[in-house]
C-alpha cells in the first residue's frame, strides 16, 4: 500500500543470487592482488618491458573487470499491475501515445518488413484514437509510400482480426510465418480467409471492418539538402517530435526501429503503469525494453545482446536507471523535448488529467508540418543540443539517455515475461563487426568530449550510475590490451620468453583460478539467461572478434576524426540477405565472402597463433624427454594459444577448407599468410 492509501502500479524486487555473485567478485579481487604481486615482485632482469606491458594489460582487465561488477553488484527487476491501472483509469482517462517508426533505406530495410511493424504497433491493446503511428522515411521512397498507403486499407481488416483472435505477435509478416493455416478450427478459418479474400479493400473512414476507430497513420519524408548534414536517425527523430506535436501531441511518445515489431500488445499498458503510479511515476523519463531479436539461431553464432539487455540493463537499473538504447523506448514527451525535473514540474505532472478528449480529426496544416521538417529548421535552435535526440555521437541513443538522466529524470528498465518487441539481427560476420564498430567508436565520442558521464552526470547522476556508462565507453580501449594478450605471449613463444610464472610454482594458482573461475562464472550466468553453452562459446568467439577487429578500427577512426582526416557515417545493418547466406546462417556457418581489413586482421592473428603453437609441438617432438621442461615453463602461454587456435577454428575452415561463397576471400587469405608468416620471420631474426 502506498503513502496515501493506493495501491502502486509496479514493484520492484532486487535479483537473487547476490550473495552468491558478490562472494565471487571478492574472491576474483584477492586472485588479482596475488597476480599484481607476483608480476611486481618477480620483474624479470631482461625483457623487462614485455612483462610490463602483460602487467598493464592485466591491470586494463582488472579495472574493466571492477566496472562490470559495479554495473551487476545490485541488479533490479520490476513487474507491473495492468488490472490495477484499468480499474483506477477510464479508457477515455488513459493519455495518448505517439509511436514512431523510422526507416532509411528500401535495400537495406525491405517495404513489408517496415509496414508489418506498423501494423503491429497500430495493433496494441489500446484505445485506438488514442493511438498515433509515424513513419520517417529517411530514403524518401516511393514503394514506402505505397506499401504504407496499402497498409492503412489492410489495417481495417487486420487489427479486427488480431482482437478476435488475441493474435500475437501482432506483426502479420511474423505471425503468418510462425502460425500454421488452420483446419480445424472453422471459426478460425473463416477469419483467415476473410485475410485473404479483403486484403486490397480501401475505405476512406478511418474505421474498420467492426467500425471501431482507427490509429492516426502519418508518413513524413523529411527534406535533406546535399549540403546540409541531416543528422541520420537523430534527425528523423526530432522532426517526428515537432511534427508530432501538431498532429497529436501524446504526452508519451515509444519509438521502434522499423525492424523492431510488437511482439507484446500490452507493452504500452505496461509502460503506463510506471508512468502513471502516483507514488514515482512523476519522475520518470523513459521505460526501456529489451533489445530481442526473432532471427537469431539456436546457438547464436554471431554472438547476442543477450547479457547486456538481461542483466546490465537491469544493473543500471538498480544504480540510477537504464541507457536509452534506441528501440523499444517510451518516453515522456517532456523529458524528451529537453525540459529538466524539478519539484515544481513533479507538482504539475502529478495534476495532469488525460481524460481530455480529441475534437475534429488529425488532419493538420500541412505547410506548417513541412516547414517542421524542413531541413534548415533547426539551423540556430537548441535542436539536437539541449533539445529533443542529440546529434553530437554516433550512439546518439545512449547520449540522449545520459542527457535526460542528467536533468534530474530517472528511467525505468521493464523486461517483461513476453517479449515486448522481437527485432532482426545481423546475419553475417561483417555486418556484426561494422555495428560493433559504430557503437564503439560512438561510446568512445562520448568518453572523450564534454559529454564525458563524470562531467556531464554531476550533480544529478550517482557516482555508480556514471561509473556503470564506462562499461560501453571504454569497449574501444578495450582492444588495446586484447590485442596485446592476443599476440604477444606467441610472439615470446618463438622468441623463448616466459611470461607467466611455472605451472609447477603455487604463483600459478592465482592465475588458474581468475581465469577458470571467471570464465565458469560467465558461462553459468550466460546459460541462466536463456542461452546454450554453443552459444557461449560463439559468445566468446566474437568477443575477441570483435575487441580485435570492431573496436581497434572504432579507435582508429576516432582519432582520425579528432585530427580532421575524416567524418562520421552512419552505416545501416542489412536486414535482408540472399538465399544462399541465409541457409548458411541458419546451419550456423560463418560468413566471410567479402574483402574487409578487418578480416585480414582477424586472419593474421589466427595464423600467427597457429605458426606459433605448430613451432612449439615441434620443438617439444625434437626434444623428446625435456618437453615437461617446457610446458612447466611456458605452460600458460601454451594453453592460452591453443585456446586462440580454437576460438579462430571457423577462420582456418574458411581459408582452408571450404569451397562455398561464404568462404575467405582469396586476396585476404593470401595477405595474411604473408602478414603472418612474416611476422614469425621477424619474431626469430
Amino acid at each position: 500500500m502506498g503513502k496515501n492509501g493506493y495501491l502502486p502500479l509496479f514493484e520492484t524486487k532486487p535479483a537473487g543470487g547476490l550473495v552468491f555473485f558478490r562472494s565471487y567478485a571478492a574472491s576474483i579481487f584477492i586472485g588479482i592482488c596475488f597476480i599484481c604481486f607476483h608480476r611486481v615482485s618477480y620483474f624479470p632482469v631482461t625483457e623487462r618491458w614485455v612483462w610490463v606491458g602483460m602487467f598493464v594489460a592485466e591491470l586494463w582487465f582488472s579495472f574493466y573487470f571492477f566496472i562490470t561488477v559495479i554495473v551487476k553488484w545490485n541488479p533490479v527487476f520490476r513487474s507491473t499491475f495492468k488490472d490495477r491501472l484499468s480499474s483506477r483509469f477510464e479508457e477515455e482517462e488513459l493519455p495518448g501515445v505517439d509511436i514512431f517508426v523510422c526507416t532509411a533505406d528500401p535495400r537495406l530495410e525491405p517495404p513489408t518488413m517496415v509496414v508489418s511493424t506498423v501494423l503491429s504497433v497500430m495493433a496494441y491493446d489500446y484505445p485506438p484514437h488514442k493511438l498515433s503511428v509515424y513513419l520517417s522515411d529517411d530514403g524518401c521512397s516511393d514503394l514506402t509510400f505505397y506499401a504504407l498507403l496499402e497498409a492503412s486499407g489492410f489495417a481495417q481488416l487486420w487489427l479486427p482480426f488480431c482482437r478476435k483472435l488475441k493474435v500475437e505477435p501482432t506483426s502479420p509478416e511474423a505471425y503468418f510465418q510462425t502460425t500454421p493455416e488452420p483446419v480445424d478450427d472453422v471459426f478460425m478459418a473463416n477469419e483467415w480467409l476473410i485475410i485473404k479474400i479483403l486484403i486490397d479493400g480501401r475505405d476512406p473512414n478511418a474505421i474498420d471492418i467492426e467500425g471501431k476507430a482507427l490509429p492516426t497513420l502519418v508518413y513524413l519524408a523529411r527534406e535533406k539538402r546535399p549540403q546540409i548534414h541531416h543528422n541520420f536517425k537523430a534527425g528523423a527523430l526530432n522532426a517526428l517530435i515537432r511534427v508530432s506535436s501538431k498532429v497529436s501531441n501524446a504526452p508519451f511518445i515509444l519509438n521502434v526501429d522499423c525492424d523492431m515489431f510488437s511482439n507484446n500488445s500490452k507493452a504500452i499498458r505496461d509502460a503506463l503503469c510506471f508512468f502513471l503510479d502516483e507514488g514515482n511515476g512523476h519522475e520518470i523519463a523513459y521505460v526501456q525494453y529489451p533489445q530481442a531479436f526473432d532471427n537469431l539461431t539456436e546457438n547464436e553464432i554471431y554472438g547476442s545482446l543477450r547479457v547486456l539487455m538481461k542483466l546490465e540493463l537491469a544493473g543500471f537499473d538498480g544504480n540510477g536507471g537504464p541507457c536509452y538504447v534506441g528501440t523499444g523506448c517510451v518516453h515522456r514527451r517532456e523529458s524528451l523535448s529537453g525540459m529538466k525535473y524539478s519539484e515544481e514540474l513533479a507538482v504539475e505532472l502529478k495534476a495532469m488529467k488525460y481524460d481530455k478528449k480529441i475534437i475534429g480529426s488529425a488532419s493538420f496544416n500541412e505547410e506548417d508540418c513541412k516547414a517542421l521538417a524542413s531541413c534548415t529548421y533547426e539551423e540556430n535552435t537548441p535542436w539536437g543540443k539541449e533539445k529533443g535526440v542529440k546529434y553530437e555521437s554516433l550512439v546518439e541513443d545512449v547520449l540522449t539517455g545520459m542527457s535526460i538522466q542528467s536533468k534530474g529524470w530517472r528511467s525505468v528498465f521493464f523486461n517483461p515475461q513476453r517479449e515486448a518487441f522481437l527485432g532482426m539481427g545481423p546475419t553475417t560476420l561483417l555486418d556484426t563487426l561494422v555495428q560493433h564498430k559504430r557503437w564503439g567508436e560512438g561510446e568512445l565520442q562520448i568518453l572523450l568530449s564534454k559529454h564525458c558521464p563524470f562531467v556531464y552526470g554531476r550533480p544529478n547522476m550517482p557516482l555508480k550510475l556514471q561509473l556503470s556508462y564506462c562499461i560501453y565507453n571504454l569497449w574501444a580501449p578495450n582492444c588495446f590490451a586484447t590485442l596485446y594478450y592476443v599476440f604477444v605471449p606467441s610472439f615470446c613463444l618463438f622468441r623463448g620468453i616466459s611470461l607467466f610464472p611455472k605451472i609447477s610454482s603455487s604463483w600459478g594458482i592465482p592465475y588458474l583460478y581468475v581465469i577458470f573461475v571467471h570464465r565458469v562464472h560467465s558461462l553459468v550466468e550466460y546459460v541462466w539467461l536463456g542461452g546454450t553453452v554453443r552459444g557461449w562459446l560463439n559468445e566468446q568467439r566474437m568477443w575477441m572478434f570483435k575487441r580485435t577487429t570492431s573496436y581497434l578500427f572504432a579507435a582508429i577512426d576516432h582519432m582520425l576524426k579528432l585530427f580532421g582526416f575524416s567524418k562520421s557515417a552512419f552505416a545501416i545493418t542489412g536486414k535482408v540477405a540472399d538465399d544462399d547466406v541465409h541457409r548458411r546462417y541458419e546451419q550456423e556457418i560463418m560468413e566471410f565472402g567479402t574483402w574487409s581489413p578487418m578480416f585480414t586482421v582477424l586472419a593474421t592473428l589466427a595464423l600467427f597463433n597457429l605458426l606459433g603453437l605448430i613451432a612449439v609441438v615441434t620443438n617439444n617432438v625434437a626434444i623428446g624427454d625435456a618437453r615437461m621442461k617446457i610446458f612447466d615453463v611456458f605452460g600458460f602461454q601454451i594453453l592460452l594459444c591453443y585456446v586462440l587456435v580454437f576460438i579462430n577454428l571457423p577462420i582456418y575452415q574458411g581459408m582452408f577448407f571450404r569451397k562455398d561463397s561464404g568462404k575467405m576471400p582469396a586476396s585476404v587469405t593470401l595477405q595474411s599468410v604473408a602478414f603472418a608468416l612474416l611476422a614469425s620471420t621477424l619474431t626469430i631474426y
